[in-house]
């Protein structure tokens, strides 16, 4: 037994992408297409998007939320995984980035099971809230603007169900997170998030090392 990290360089990624990835041709070319874009490093990694869909898939989940859609690589991962009546409920605020996901939703089957809200996230959360919606979500996932990180890590504790999961995005922040000489609002409030949800007693958690850091917190009962 050992407690050593190995260390995740360029070789150990290029071969966990070659050797356990399992990307759908629709999935890679929403990859390839995003990749082009001067804001491409917005999108999830590839074996990020594979293992929220064995999550998904693991605890069975058919409601899913996602607030920050961007191109639609990470609704798209999780909207295949869910059964054919499951439902997603997709926050996003760019006609521009999602335009480019319904067509891949499109192209990939899966876009009556998505539906779309555009509008600012904390909006469509409250609205959810008012009309009953709580503890209705199996999975969550944030992954938009980082300062309202935590009205979003509130609002989805009240929308999914007890045990259910929220995955939480961006929470090594290239490693800024753990600088404390690193002091703007983001990077602050993705900080302060960390400490708050590994102290809070709602939940269970771990935070992975997978990309840009992984939050996976367990909604307790």
């Amino acid at each position: 037994m050992s407690s050593k990290n190995t260390p995740q360089d360029e070789r150990i990624h290029a071969f966990i992408l070659k050797t356990t990835v399992r990307e759908s041709d629709v999935l890679r070319a929403l990859r390839d297409e995003t990749s082009k874009r001067s804001n491409a490093g917005m999108q999830i990694g590839p074996e990020q998007g594979q293992f929220m869909a064995l999550l998904a898939r693991a605890i069975g989940a058919r409601r899913y939320l996602e607030i920050g859609v961007f191109t639609g690589y990470s609704s798209l991962a999780v909207a295949a995984a869910l059964p054919a009546d499951g439902h997603v409920t997709a926050c996003d605020v760019s006609e521009e980035f999602t335009s480019v996901a319904t067509a891949y939703w499109q192209r990939a089957g899966v876009a009556e099971k998505i539906d779309l809200r555009l509008a600012p996230a904390l909006e469509t959360l409250d609205s959810l809230l008012a009309a009953g919606q709580a503890g209705t979500y199996d999975l969550a996932f944030i992954d938009a603007d980082k300062p309202n990180y935590d009205g979003y890590y509130e609002r989805s504790l009240q929308l999914v169900r007890t045990n259910g999961l929220i995955l939480i995005d961006n929470m090594l922040w290239s490693g800024d997170v753990a600088d404390p000489s690193v002091d703007d609002e983001s990077t602050n409030a993705l900080r302060a998030l960390d400490v708050k949800v590994g102290k809070d007693e709602r939940v269970d958690c771990t935070l992975l090392a997978i990309c840009d850091g992984l939050m996976v917190v367990r909604k307790r009962a």
